[in-house]
């Protein structure tokens, strides 16, 4: 595994600052469209203009005189000045249309001395003009609100009616509206009110006005949401930076920290623990500093049993090696045959101690690849004191017994069942080496008992005998690798030292414990020994 070079930016930054600016870009995005704020304002403005168009035409309608035959008509000098005046108080442009559909007034036109003058409002002489805010203004109302589907607004010289589509059909007697767009992009409103006197359409009075203010409005709150946005922008970018440092800073010392335990493992660089986080990342420091607690352990286990193995193989070697050299000088007959049993001795001593180490040195990688399953404690220990009982050591040797208790610690007075999750081969090795140990150390005739107890929510397994007890100070170290205390008499190589050990092994494995200890009474003296055994339980039913 590489670990990849520092950058100044670390990929997973750059992420987290692309997500949450992403985010962000998108929300003011939405901010910005502002089409339904903009709709509303043009609507507002048209509402207007037909509200003062309406006023206009009425009043237009009322001042209305009469023809040669008695008919209401338009008097156009009065309309204009009635037009013009009305209308400068509403800033839009008003173009009044007789029933023919011919011009009669238009407000920008003014008419003095026989001569018309066009009237145009006045360029802002105002500095922010041409500015960078106006024209940015200008291009995001471009870019959000397309108008090339709005039809093109066009003053020809001779205006009629005919011309606008809203002034045809105020001519109907019908209320109209329009948007149009002209050459610089600007969207022209217009309203057309059909101008009646007597329920008799004589004309139409059409309002139009430019949107520049409707698109200033909407400028204006953009550059609101703008400012809000920098301001937001930053404190997501501090925030995301922030953020990633408190992730990517930790994940990086601790994948510097697994880098240098692989490469270095004599080194023992600690994982950094960051349990106090209280998050996924203080989770995975804790399980890694518990993963390389444990490495180590394994380490120093897997230094100090092979250092224990050579230890213990070569003083059998050292015995054989010793025996041959003096067999080939020795002609003694006797002397032959006790060098012979000798060496007979340390090939079964060192064939015993091959088999345990090939047995324990498997046992880690079995127990770790193994899933518990549900057993039961006490049919699987009548089976164990089944084989007991039919295999005996000799004539003299001990008898054997099986009690089962319940929690209150009184004799069941039926077996029942105890579940425990285990694997039934390895703690059935752990109770036959209870049982074995406990024969060796058994006086002629003596007993072993093997008693099951329910304890709440633990399994008790105790093994007792009738021998001489441990040594006192010894009861932690008989678990250890090769510890042998054994009785006299006893062939020499029958026992590695190692049954113990690998019980204790197999009982941690599964979440249990094991304990020794001696047997004694009221008068202080030991009357044998005793393994105790306790097994988490899933349920039981004695």
């Amino acid at each position: 595994m590489l670990i990849r070079a520092r950058k100044h930016i670390s990929p997973l930054t750059l992420r987290i600052l692309a997500i949450n600016v992403l985010a962000l870009a998108l929300l003011l995005a939405g901010l910005l469209y502002l089409d339904q704020y903009r709709e509303g304002l043009l609507e507002v403005k048209i509402d207007a203009l037909a509200t003062n168009g309406t006023i206009i035409a009425g009043a237009l309608g009322e001042a209305a005189g009469n023809d040669a035959r008695g008919l209401p008509v338009l008097n156009p000098r009065g309309a204009r000045t009635m037009v013009r005046r009305l209308v400068a108080l509403t800033g839009a442009r008003a173009r009044l249309f007789d029933d023919h559909g011919r011009i009669l007034a238009d407000s920008r036109v003014l008419i003095s001395a026989g001569r018309e003058v066009i009237a145009r409002p006045l360029e802002s002489n105002e500095a922010d003009a041409t500015s960078l805010h106006r024209r940015f203004g200008a291009w995001l109302g471009h870019v959000f609100h397309r108008r090339h589907d709005l039809p093109p607004y066009k003053d020809n010289d001779r205006q009629t009616a005919a011309n606008y589509e809203e002034a045809r059909d105020a001519l109907q007697g019908e209320a109209s509206q329009s948007r149009r767009v002209t050459d610089d992009g600007e969207v022209i409103v217009s309203v057309a009110i059909p101008v009646q006197r007597f329920k008799k359409i004589l004309g139409a009075l059409m309002l139009s006005a430019g949107t520049a203010d409707v698109e200033r409005s909407v400028a204006e709150a953009r550059f609101a949401i703008l400012g809000v946005f920098v301001v937001a922008l930053g404190v997501t970018v501090l925030l995301s930076l922030y953020l990633a440092a408190s992730i990517v800073r930790p994940l990086h010392h601790l994948a510097e920290a697994a880098e240098t335990v692989r490469q270095h493992p004599g080194q023992r660089e600690s994982i950094p623990d960051l349990r106090r986080r209280g998050d996924e990342i203080g989770d995975l420091s804790g399980a890694l500093w518990e993963m390389t607690t444990a490495l180590y352990q394994r380490l120093d286990a897997i230094e100090g049993f092979a250092a224990d193995v050579a230890h213990e193989i070569r003083n059998p070697l050292t015995s054989i090696k010793s025996a041959v050299e003096v067999l080939e000088k020795s002609k003694d007959k006797e002397a032959q045959a006790r060098l012979l049993a000798i060496i007979n001795d340390d090939i079964r001593r060192l064939d015993r101690l091959i088999g345990d180490i090939s047995d324990a040195s498997r046992l880690d990688a079995e127990l770790a690849r193994s899933e518990p399953e549900p057993l039961d404690l006490i049919a699987l220990c009548e089976t164990l004191i089944d084989m007991a009982r039919t295999t005996p050591v000799s004539d003299t040797g001990p008898t054997f017994e099986l009690v089962i208790e319940n929690e209150l610690g009184v004799e069941a007075a039926n077996k029942g069942t105890l579940i425990v999750p285990g694997m039934a081969d390895r703690l059935g090795q752990v109770v036959w080496n209870l049982l074995d140990n406990a024969t060796s150390f058994s006086p002629p005739l003596g007993l072993v008992r093997l008693t099951v107890i329910d304890a709440g929510s633990k399994a008790k397994l105790i093994v007792e005998d009738e021998g001489p007890g441990l040594p006192e100070g010894k009861f932690v170290a008989v678990f250890e690798r090769f510890y042998s205390e054994r009785p006299a008499g006893e062939d020499f190589g029958v026992h590695s030292g190692l049954g113990l050990s690998i019980s204790q092994q197999i009982v941690l494995a599964h979440d249990g414990s094991i304990t020794a200890s001696n047997i004694t009474g009221a008068d202080g003296v030991v009357s044998g020994a005793r393994f105790e055994v306790r097994l988490p339980k899933i349920n039981a039913s004695i």
